[in-house]
C-alpha cells in the first residue's frame, strides 16, 4: 500500500502543471504587438473598438473612460504563450455613482457576463477587460495608454531571482485546498462547499496582492496566482461554484428521500483520532475524484483546435482498471 502511495504522490507531483520557464524574460517585447517600441495602430485601432463596445453593453457611452491601458506580460519582456491581452478600461467610478463600490460590482457583474459570451483574441491571446477605478493604484513594471499611444511605466529587461521551490510550494498548497473544495462537493456538502470557495478566493486575492506590493510581479504569491490560472484551477474553482448553486437549486421527485438521508448523515460525528481504515477509504476517494481533474490540467489546458491527425478531443474518463494479477510476474 505504501508503494501504491508513492506511485500517487509522484503521479501528482508530476501533474501539477508549473510551467514555471514561461516565467523567464525575452530580449525583445511580442513581434505580433510590438513596433518601434510601441503598439501596432491596427492592435490598438481594434482594443478601443472592443472597450467601445463593452461600454455599449454595459448601457454608457465611451465619454465616461478616462484612458485605456495595456498592462501585464504582453506589455512586458516576461510573455509567453499563455499570456492573455490584459487591457484596463480607466474610469473615474465618482462621475457614475457616489457608492464606489456598488459601481465596482455593477462593471465586475457586466464583465463577467460579457466574458462568458465572448472569446476574443489578438494573435491568439485572450482579451481579457478589467474596469479600474481612475483613484485605484496599479502596480505592474509595464503599462502602455492606448488612447495616448505613450508608455506611463516603460518596462525594463531584467534578470529577476524566482525562487522556484517556493513557488511550487505555494501553488501546491493553494491546489491542494481546491481539491479539497472538490471533496466537499463529490460528499454532496453544498453550501460548505461554497463557504470554502468564496473564502478560498478571497484568500487567493489577498494573497496575491501582498506579494505584488512586497516583492511585484515576481513574487511567490503572484506566480503562484499564475500558475493556478494557466493550469486551469482557477478555472474549476468558478465552474465548481455555477454547479453547486445548480445542484442546490434542483428538486427532483426523491428529494425527500434524499433529504432524510442528508440529514441522518449530518447528525454522525466522525471518530476521534486516527483509524487507518476510514482514512484509507478517505484517500482512496480523493484518489479516484481528482483523477479527471489532474488529467485535465495535464492534457486539456489550451487555446488550440484540434487538428489533423488529432482531431478527437481527449477523453478525460479514467481507465479501466486491469484485471487482478495483471502486470504480475
Amino acid at each position: 500500500m505504501n508503494y501504491n502511495k508513492t506511485l500517487w504522490e509522484e503521479f501528482i507531483n508530476d501533474s501539477r502543471n508549473f510551467h514555471l520557464d514561461s516565467f523567464s524574460m525575452k530580449d525583445h517585447m511580442q513581434p505580433d504587438f510590438w513596433e518601434n517600441d510601441t503598439i501596432k495602430s491596427f492592435i490598438s485601432n481594434r482594443l478601443i473598438e472592443i472597450v467601445n463596445d463593452f461600454m455599449e453593453f454595459c448601457g454608457l457611452d465611451e465619454g465616461y473612460y478616462e484612458d485605456i491601458t495595456l498592462t501585464g506580460s504582453l506589455a512586458n519582456y516576461n510573455w509567453s504563450e499563455f499570456s492573455d491581452v490584459d487591457l484596463h478600461i480607466i474610469v473615474d467610478f465618482k462621475t457614475i455613482d457616489e457608492n464606489t463600490e456598488l459601481v465596482r460590482e455593477f462593471f465586475n457583474s457586466k464583465r463577467s457576463l460579457w466574458n462568458r459570451t465572448h472569446d476574443i483574441r489578438v494573435f491568439g491571446f485572450e482579451v481579457e477587460l478589467y474596469v479600474q477605478d481612475a483613484h485605484e493604484s496599479h502596480v505592474s513594471t509595464g503599462v502602455f495608454s492606448i488612447l495616448n499611444d505613450e508608455w506611463l511605466t516603460k518596462p525594463e529587461i531584467s534578470s529577476p531571482e524566482i525562487d522556484l521551490q517556493g513557488v511550487k510550494e505555494k501553488a501546491s498548497m493553494l491546489m491542494d485546498e481546491i481539491d479539497r473544495v472538490f471533496d466537499l462537493f463529490e460528499d454532496k456538502h453544498y453550501e460548505e462547499a461554497l463557504d470554502y470557495i468564496d473564502k478560498l478566493k478571497e484568500k487567493i486575492k489577498n494573497m496575491r496582492k501582498s506579494g505584488l506590493e512586497r516583492e511585484g510581479q515576481y513574487s511567490n504569491e503572484n506566480l503562484a496566482f499564475k500558475i493556478l490560472r494557466r493550469n486551469g484551477s482557477m478555472g474549476e474553482l468558478l465552474d465548481l461554484k455555477t454547479k453547486i448553486y445548480d445542484k442546490m437549486m434542483s428538486i427532483s421527485k426523491n428529494f425527500v428521500r434524499k433529504l432524510k438521508i442528508f440529514v441522518g448523515k449530518s447528525m454522525i460525528s466522525e471518530d476521534d483520532g486516527f483509524n487507518h481504515l476510514n482514512e484509507m477509504e478517505k484517500y482512496q476517494k480523493r484518489v479516484h475524484a481528482k483523477h479527471g481533474r489532474l488529467k485535465n490540467r495535464l492534457i486539456a489546458v489550451g487555446g488550440q483546435e484540434n487538428t489533423p491527425p488529432y482531431n478527437k478531443k481527449a477523453d478525460l474518463k479514467r481507465s479501466k482498471s486491469a484485471p487482478p494479477g495483471a502486470g504480475g510476474v
